[in-house]
């Protein structure tokens, strides 16, 4: 069985279990649980009604947060030439071309989020193993595969996130953090439904979104109306 904390079990005794909350409701109680001793993160868990083996219902895309992400978000930079320049002046945490690629390979990860070429795609191609099962393999779908570097990273800045579903058919976004406003999660959570929902592919029948909680960093969660 497992244990909780103290701390846990208090904050479980404010929510009801089994109620389906609306998500202004959802995020005032969870406001109210015991937060841990760091600044965690809240996180919307989706579950689809999508079949993860069919090309034509693979969920992706992104949205970007109004409020941010409540994080310094990492950037590497696959570029080479001009564009390195336009990747350094943007303040990326890391650009290179081949050796960096070289440097992932060799299993540095230090970075959230991916931004390439056009041109630099063929060769980070051999980085689909490692960058595709951790999410950050750039793609064109998500304006991560670009020459406008520049625009890419000041996207992610100002807090535009990625999303895909997983081989259960769950998707698992962070909304802000628990020092965020009760506004600023509700704005910030409201924005990720929406785009979710947006994703919702044609050939998809019956309810969409199946199931959707409302959790914070080591805190129990919240069941949402969907």
């Amino acid at each position: 069985m497992k244990k909780y904390s103290k701390r846990y079990k208090e904050s479980q005794k404010q929510r009801e279990q089994d109620k389906i909350y609306q998500l202004r409701e959802a995020i005032g109680i969870l406001k109210k649980f015991a937060p841990p001793k760091f600044n965690g993160s809240v996180d919307l868990h989706f579950g689809l009604n999508v079949d993860t083996k069919k090309s034509d219902q693979m969920v992706r895309g992104t949205v970007v947060l109004p409020h941010g992400t409540g994080k310094k978000i990492r950037v590497a930079v696959f570029c080479k030439g001009e564009h390195e320049r336009q990747a350094r002046e943007s303040k990326a945490d890391y650009v290179g071309g081949i050796e960096l690629i070289e440097k992932v390979g060799a299993g540095f990860l230090d970075f959230d989020c991916v931004i390439a070429t056009p041109e630099m795609m063929k060769d980070l191609s051999r980085l689909g193993k490692v960058l595709g099962p951790r999410g950050l393999m750039p793609s064109p779908k998500t304006g991560t595969v670009t020459n406008d570097i520049s625009k890419a990273i000041d996207d992610v800045r100002k807090g535009k996130v990625e999303f895909r579903v997983d081989k259960q058919g769950g998707i698992h976004l962070s909304v802000g953090k628990v020092s965020f406003s009760e506004d600023q999660l509700n704005d910030n959570a409201s924005r990720v439904i929406e785009a979710i929902n947006e994703s919702r592919p044609a050939s998809v029948k019956g309810k969409f979104v199946k199931s959707l909680s409302l959790a914070a960093s080591m805190n129990p969660g919240l069941k949402i109306a969907c």
